[in-house]
């Protein structure tokens, strides 16, 4: 078998129910020469495999320092996703990757974070925050702020609280639809689009980097915002999602303009896609 396609074995440690259709499988690879030396960059991404039903291209949402067990966070949206959520530890699935550009976030030693997520696709941007929690001293201030339609739709509720007691560290919460009661312990709130939350935030763009992930007319509001308050281009990172069926741009699928998803992002810079984003059917 091509290399590029070879998948190997991997045992669910832990599963995690996150939300009613969102859950996290924990994996370890089954064959040990595989597991010493798989390697992943936060961002990248794998492709699951369910034995005699097919793939789908998951990210991978765990620190790649911890190689040796690594997560990948899953919404159940059709038959593989259905059949994925009855897994158990100890199941086997399997596991070719990883593949496409992941974060650029050790280029950003030194700067400010700043994190924008909203939806229920916001698996990709915790791979940042792990990444910069765990090393904590080479980066500044982490800002997170994650916007959902529904105040029921948000997930890791229990991680956005123990996120925002850290030092240095601010989460920032914002629901189209949500009770009086919604906010979490701590965590400020508005009413709206996670656009709202610029001006509560104070961004600044001097010495910041900004990382989007999420539904992609929120990411493009998102990134215009951000432009008129002086972030260059280059300093704005977008991970997309397109129907990927290969993972390296030989099928077609995920084409982006120029780019194949797959293979040239998923994560790419604002300065490479802005144009194409004005483009109806991009």
């Amino acid at each position: 078998m091509n290399e590029l396609y070879a998948y190997h074995q991997a045992e669910i440690v832990e599963r995690i129910q996150e939300a009613p259709n969102i859950f996290t499988l924990r994996l370890s690879f089954v064959d040990p020469e595989v597991h010493n030396t798989y390697r992943f960059s936060p961002g990248q991404f794998n492709m699951l495999y369910m034995f005699g039903l097919g793939e789908v291209p998951i990210s991978i949402v765990s620190d790649p320092e911890h190689y040796d067990l690594f997560d990948h966070t899953i919404r159940v949206l059709g038959r593989i996703t259905g059949v994925m959520a009855s897994l158990k530890p100890g199941d086997k699935i399997g596991v070719r990757g990883p593949y496409g550009r992941g974060w650029p976030i050790q280029q950003y030693e030194n700067s400010n974070v700043l994190i924008i997520t909203g939806g229920l696709g916001c698996a990709p941007s915790v791979s940042i925050i792990h990444y910069v929690l765990n090393r904590r001293d080479k980066y500044r201030d982490l800002t997170i702020l994650q916007g959902v339609k529904k105040s029921s739709d948000l997930i890791w509720r229990h991680q956005y609280e123990q996120w925002n007691g850290l030092p240095h560290t601010r989460v920032l919460l914002a629901a189209d639809i949500a009770p009086e009661d919604w906010p979490l312990d701590g965590v400020p709130w508005t009413q709206g689009p996670v656009t709202k939350l610029f001006d509560l935030a104070q961004v600044d763009a001097q010495d910041t980097v900004a990382m989007m992930c999420g539904p992609e007319p929120m990411m493009m509001a998102s990134a215009k915002a951000l432009s008129q308050r002086h972030f260059s281009d280059e300093d704005m990172w977008l991970s997309m999602e397109r129907n990927m069926q290969c993972a390296i741009g030989q099928c077609g699928h995920c084409q982006y303009g120029k780019h194949f998803v797959c293979r040239n992002g998923p994560v790419f810079p604002y300065k490479d896609i802005r144009e194409l984003s004005m483009v109806s059917g991009y």
